[in-house]
């Protein structure tokens, strides 16, 4: 249960909250991210887990995989994305179920 709403200011807030946010890692001519590594661990694992499930069996998931891929990126980028935006959606829905349940 989220025992403060009042933390989820935005859904980039939850992304650090979860351990999801993009940071730079970027050298040189390379522009790349990593992930913000503090925050929940079991947050982060549970949407490692709906990431790594939506991938191999969501068909708008392998079809972003495939336009990735081409564009150049690893897979350890490709799961980054994917865990920040399942990060959005369930910061959205989490917004909404909390407004729903305050007088």
């Amino acid at each position: 249960p989220l025992r403060n709403p009042g933390r989820l200011k935005s859904e980039s807030s939850f992304a650090h909250l979860c351990g999801v946010a993009p940071i730079p890692a970027s050298s040189g001519k390379t522009t790349r991210h990593r992930l913000h590594r503090g925050g929940d661990r079991r947050a982060n694992q549970a949407l490692h887990t709906g990431a790594i499930v939506r991938l191999r069996y969501s068909d708008n998931a392998r079809s972003y995989v495939q336009r990735r891929t081409s564009e150049g990126k690893s897979m350890p980028e490709i799961i980054r994305c994917q865990k920040r935006y399942l990060a959005r959606e369930v910061s959205t829905a989490l917004r909404r179920d909390c407004r729903a349940l305050t007088p």
